[in-house]
């Protein structure tokens, strides 16, 4: 029987591990304040015949996509991990898709408690920071990312 809780998992303790690359398994320098749209949907077409007692039509599961994914972070200076990644894709390199780890970890951030796996992962957007002449706000990078696969385990 699965670990059962009856508590939710809190949603600020994740790592994000990016395989390919100059990046290999274990290293965390991704580090995101936020990552959102992580999920898929399953296209669904309606068909009626036209002999069918029934005067709802059948809903056929077809297709699936998986959504795009958002990851955003403070500006650190780093462009080993956002900038050289999208700029081989923007040339036409074909080659950059990567698989990309997201694991929400347990309280302690040992134990990755859930894990999204994107396959075929590749940059569609990269979105430099608002800049603001207040001392209060966190310069934030956002990537966009596509992938043609996901796993949940």
């Amino acid at each position: 029987m699965a670990n059962y809780r009856d508590s939710p998992y809190s949603s600020f303790n994740f790592r994000v591990n990016v395989v390919g690359g100059a990046y290999g398994p274990g290293d965390f320098r991704a580090g995101f304040q936020e990552i959102a749209g992580i999920g898929m949907e399953i296209h669904v077409a309606e068909y009626r015949n036209g002999n069918s007692g029934e005067n709802s039509p059948q809903k056929i599961t077809g297709s699936y996509k998986i959504n795009d994914v958002t990851f955003k972070r403070g500006l650190c200076g780093d462009l080993k991990m956002l900038y050289d990644w999208i700029d081989p894709v923007r040339n036409g390199d074909q080659t950059q898709g990567r698989t990309v780890i997201i694991q929400v970890m347990d309280e302690l951030r040992t134990t990755p408690v859930q894990t999204a796996t994107l396959t075929n992962a590749r940059p569609i957007k990269l979105t430099g920071p608002a800049l603001s002449g207040k001392a209060t706000d966190v310069a934030i990078e956002e990537l966009v990312v596509i992938s043609e696969r996901i796993e949940w385990s």
